[in-house]
């Protein structure tokens, strides 16, 4: 079955992230770092994508960049993301995806918004405990958003410009910006969220729960036919454990 194309709007920014597989490290060193960003300045200025803000972390990168047309973000993380991964793999003995899956995106279809991605994805060094100030890490785009040094991959956004009148007057208002994300209240509050169940999942759960009884009926328990079945229908309350693990005997889930 093909995969459903992105969603797509020429002009309209996009929120792309994309992680190391496994969680793995996708940058070791500053020449990785070095050559990532080579591949995305050639590529984007190729293809006249605007790429917004960036950060790279050790295991994953966050972009804020606008497209003139459909297609052409998916290119940007495919090809250079390929190319990349050969690099990687070469420099330190390894083989095999560098990447987990495809990448993520989100479009930004407001102002307001637009403006808070780039304090999201400039600040993710500080969110992290990394650095105290974001200009302190040197793989982001905030070292040229608040003009301390330029850099050709960065293309400000119109709504960045409309925040002052020429670049010294921008970099203050842009700093005072940040600078609101970073104070200790609304670090810690980002820190400490409380991790709570999506409410797809527990409408999943409500809508596939059925009783013992009722499973019973549909014959032997015994039966490997009946293991996905069960699989659908266990409590997932219970400390979860690799489903290569799992058998019908062992009982480690809760039936309802």
């Amino acid at each position: 079955m093909p995969r459903r194309a992105r969603l797509e709007l020429p002009g309209v920014p996009l929120h792309v992230t994309q992680r190391g597989v496994n969680r793995g490290a996708t940058f070791v060193d500053d020449d990785d770092c070095h050559h990532y960003l080579h591949l995305l300045r050639n590529f984007s200025q190729a293809e006249g994508l605007s790429v917004h803000a960036y950060v790279l972390m050790g295991n994953h990168v966050h972009l804020l960049l606008s497209s003139p047309a459909c297609g052409l973000t998916s290119r940007l993380m495919h090809d250079p993301g390929q190319c990349h991964t050969q690099a990687f793999n070469r420099r330190h003995g390894r083989s095999g995806t560098l990447w987990q899956g495809r990448f993520k995106s989100c479009l930004v279809d407001s102002d307001r918004y637009l403006l808070t991605v780039y304090r999201y994805i400039e600040l993710n060094p500080v969110r992290a405990a990394m650095v105290a100030a974001p200009e302190l890490y040197r793989w982001s785009s905030v070292h040229a958003n608040l003009d301390l040094r330029p850099d050709s991959l960065v293309t400000p956004h119109a709504n960045f410009l409309a925040m002052g009148s020429d670049v010294t007057a921008r970099a203050a208002v842009y700093r005072q910006w940040l600078s609101e994300g970073t104070s200790k209240d609304a670090l810690t509050s980002k820190r400490k969220a409380p991790k709570t169940k999506p409410a797809g999942r527990r409408a999943w759960e409500r809508l596939f729960s059925i009783k013992r009884d009722s499973l019973c009926r549909l014959g032997s328990v015994n039966s490997p036919i009946l293991w996905p079945t069960l699989a659908l229908h266990i409590d997932f309350s219970r400390p979860p454990i690799p489903w290569v693990a799992w058998s019908p005997h062992s009982q480690p889930y809760t039936l309802r």
